[in-house]
C-alpha cells in the first residue's frame, strides 16, 4: 500500500470495510484510511442494500436509522410490510410478525411476489417491479383524500405538505393502478386499513431501496408515515428497515462510508472533520472518496493501485460481476481478508486468514439501532487474526500507529469523535445488554423511539418528499420480456461462503429460477430441468422451479451460488443519490438448456 500511494497518492488506496465485522473493527478500518493512508475512500456493503435508506431517513427525520425498536413494532395494530420476506430473509423478525398477525395485527403485504407472510395478509399489493413510488403515492393519496391524516402534527411538526398535496393530485387510484397493476380497489382497503389504525408500523426491505429511485422509494414510504402522525408519537411505530447481515447498520454507524465520519458527521462539514481531527490528531481529507462502483470503475481505469476488501465477497455479490472481475484484475494490488477462499479472494494478490465473529472481542449494532456485545466463544483456527490485529498490524508496517489498543479502548474513542455513541461503553453494555443510540450520556437510557420532541433535522419538522413516480432503468422488449428480481432464500446466506460448507447444502443445493406456469409453458421450460437466462449484460445457468410466487412475466432467483453467475445478469443501473445498485429490476429472457 505505501507503494501504491507513492505511486498514485493517497486516492489510488480504497477499502471496502465490512459489514460482517465488528463496531470496533470498522472504526479502525475508517480510521486507517484517513489517518494512516489520508483518503475518504473507505466504504462498505450498504451501499449496495441500505444506502438509500440511510440518505432518505436523514432526509425524512434526521438521522439514518430506524424511528423504533422492535418491541414497539410488535405492538402495533397494522403492519405495512414492503418489498421484504422476513420468513426466509429475517426468520427471527419474521416469526415475530407473524405472532403479531395471529394475535389479530392487520396486515399489508407490498410485494410483486407471494413472500411468505402475504398468505397472513388482510390485503396484498403486488406491484410491477419499479413502481414503488407510484403505489406509495396512490396510498399517500387516499389518506389525504379520505381525512386518514393527523392534521395537528401536520400543522406543528410538518414541512412540505402543499407540495406533496399537488403532486398526490396527480396519483389517483386508477391511475395508480395503471402504473404498477394493482387494483384500485386493493389500493383504497389498504390505504384504509393503514389510515384507521391506531398504532401502525411500516417495517421494509430492499424491494424498496434496491432500485433506480430508491431513495425516493424510502422517502415516499416514510411520507406515510409522516401523515399519519405515526413516527415520533405514540400514535404509531415509524419507518422500519430490515437490514440483512449482522452489522449493516454498525459499519456505516462508525463511518466506513467515503462521504461520512463516525456518527454520520459530513466529511464536507468542518465542524465534524474538527471532532475527529482533534482526537486523531490529524487532518481529515475534505473531499468525499470513492463509493463502490466508483472504486471499480477506477480500477478499470487504471487510476486504483490497491483496494483491500474486507469480508465481502464482491465477485459474488455485486452487479454486473464480469465488471467487477476486470476491475480486480486490472488493480495491481488487491487484497482481500477472509474466512474462505471465495471468488474474490481467488483473484486477490494477497490474502488475509481473518476470525469470525465466534472468535471477537466488540459490539454490533442491531437494525433498531441497539448496541450488543459479542465475545469469542472459540480460538481462531490456525494463524487466522481478528480484523482488528491485522488492520493494527497493516498499520504498524506502514511506521504508524493507530492508539486503540483493545475493542474497548475503540468504543470509547469513537464516542469522543461521535457525541450520539458518547454514553456507550463495553462495561456499560456488560452490565445492561444492548443499548440504543443515540445515547449522549452515561446516565441516559438511549433513544429506542425517536424524534419524540424534534427531529433531527436542521428545522426540527419532519420532511415531506414530493418525488413524482419515475421509471426504472430497464424494461422488458421482445428480445429480454420477462423482468428479474433477485433476493435471498432461507437455506443460504448472502453469496453462500459460509452456508454452502455445511449440512444447508442438502436443504438447498442448486440455484432455482421462480417462474410463473404461464411463463414456462410459452417459453418450453419444464419444473426441474436446467434453464439459460440471458440479459443485455450477461447470462447465467439455473434450474426451473414453476409455481404461482411470481407473478406472470417476473422471474425471481437468489445469488447464494457464484458459479450460477446469477449477477452477471444485473445491470450497471443504480439509485441516482446514494449508487445503490438495482438489483430488482433487469430484463431477461429463458430457454430451456
Amino acid at each position: 500500500m505505501r507503494a501504491a500511494v507513492a505511486a498514485g497518492g493517497p486516492d489510488a488506496v480504497a477499502a471496502i470495510s465490512s459489514a460482517r465485522a465488528t463496531n470496533e473493527e470498522n472504526y479502525l478500518v475508517q480510521k486507517f484510511m484517513r489517518v494512516v493512508i489520508g483518503t475518504n475512500n473507505v466504504d462498505n456493503c450498504s451501499r449496495l442494500c441500505h444506502s438509500p435508506s440511510a440518505a432518505g431517513l436523514t432526509a425524512s427525520f434526521g438521522l439514518s436509522g430506524g424511528t423504533d425498536s422492535f418491541d414497539d413494532v410488535e405492538r402495533s395494530d397494522c403492519l405495512l410490510l414492503v418489498g421484504a420476506n422476513p420468513l426466509e430473509a429475517h426468520p427471527v423478525v419474521g416469526a415475530r410478525l407473524l405472532r403479531r398477525v395471529l394475535r389479530g395485527a392487520g396486515l399489508v403485504v407490498a410485494d410483486p411476489r407471494a413472500v411468505g407472510l402475504a398468505v397472513h395478509a388482510d390485503v396484498h399489493l403486488r406491484p410491477r417491479p419499479g413502481t414503488n413510488v407510484a403505489l406509495c403515492h396512490g396510498l399517500a393519496h387516499v389518506l389525504l383524500a379520505e381525512c386518514l391524516t393527523d392534521e395537528e402534527f401536520l400543522r406543528e411538526r410538518v414541512t412540505g405538505l402543499p407540495e406533496l398535496t399537488e403532486l398526490l393530485a396527480d396519483y389517483p387510484p386508477d391511475r395508480v393502478a395503471d402504473i404498477t397493476g394493482v387494483p384500485a380497489t386493493d389500493l383504497i382497503a389498504a390505504a384504509r386499513l393503514y389510515g384507521r389504525a391506531r398504532r401502525p408500523a411500516i417495517v421494509y426491505g430492499l424491494g424498496v431501496t434496491e432500485h433506480l429511485h430508491g431513495t425516493d422509494g424510502v422517502r415516499s414510504l416514510a411520507n406515510l408515515a409522516i401523515l399519519r402522525g405515526a413516527v415520533g408519537t405514540d400514535r404509531g411505530h415509524g419507518v422500519n428497515p430490515l437490514r440483512g447481515q449482522n452489522n449493516v447498520q454498525g459499519a456505516s454507524d462508525m463511518g466506513a462510508l467515503p462521504d461520512l465520519l463516525p456518527g454520520y458527521g459530513k466529511v464536507i462539514d468542518p465542524a465534524a472533520r474538527a471532532r475527529a481531527e482533534a482526537v486523531w490528531g490529524v487532518p481529515v481529507p475534505e473531499r468525499p472518496g470513492l463509493r463502490i462502483p466508483d472504486m471499480f470503475a477506477a480500477a478499470r481505469a487504471g487510476e486504483l493501485r490497491a483496494l483491500w476488501v474486507i469480508g465481502e465477497d464482491v465477485c459474488a455479490t455485486d452487479p454486473d460481476a464480469n465488471r467487477v472481475a476486470a476491475a480486480l484484475e486490472a488493480c495491481p494490488l488487491v487484497v482481500c481478508s477472509e474466512l474462505f477462499l471465495s471468488e474474490t479472494a481467488r483473484r486477490a494478490d494477497v490474502v488475509l486468514p481473518v476470525a469470525s465473529w465466534l472468535e471477537k472481542d466488540g459490539t454490533f449494532v442491531n437494525f433498531d439501532r441497539r448496541f450488543q456485545r459479542v465475545r469469542p466463544a472459540v480460538l481462531p483456527p490456525g494463524e487466522a487474526r481478528s480484523d482488528f490485529d491485522v488492520v493494527h498490524a497493516v498499520a504498524a508496517a506502514m511506521g504508524a500507529g493507530l492508539g486503540c489498543p483493545t475493542p474497548a479502548d475503540t468504543l470509547a474513542e469513537c464516542g469522543r469523535v461521535a457525541p450520539v455513541f458518547a454514553g456507550l461503553s463495553h462495561d456499560r453494555l456488560d452490565r445492561e445488554g444492548a443499548v440504543p443510540w443515540p445515547c449522549r450520556d452515561p446516565a441516559q437510557p438511549g433513544e429506542a423511539k425517536l424524534y419524540r420532541d424534534r427531529f433531527a433535522t436542521a428545522d426540527g419538522r419532519a420532511h415531506l418528499a414530493a418525488a413524482p413516480c419515475l421509471p426504472p432503468g430497464e424494461h422488458p422488449d421482445d428480445d429480454y420480456p420477462l423482468i428479474l428480481v433477485t433476493g435471498r432464500r432461507w437455506a443460504h446466506y448472502n453469496s453462500g461462503s459460509m452456508t454452502r460448507r455445511g449440512a444447508n447444502l442438502a436443504l438447498d443445493p442448486v440455484d432455482f429460477l421462480d417462474l410463473h406456469p404461464d411463463d414456462a409453458h410459452r417459453y418450453a421450460v419444464r419444473d426441474g430441468e436446467p434453464v439459460t437466462v440471458q440479459s443485455r449484460h450477461g447470462r447465467a445457468r439455473l434450474i426451473a422451479r414453476v409455481g404461482e410466487q411470481t407473478a406472470p412475466g417476473q422471474v425471481f432467483c437468489s445469488f447464494h451460488f457464484p458459479a450460477s453467475g446469477v449477477n452477471r445478469l444485473t445491470s450497471g443501473h443504480a439509485d441516482t443519490v446514494t449508487s445503490c445498485p438495482e438489483y430488482k429490476v433487469t430484463a431477461v429472457r429463458v430457454a430451456a438448456s
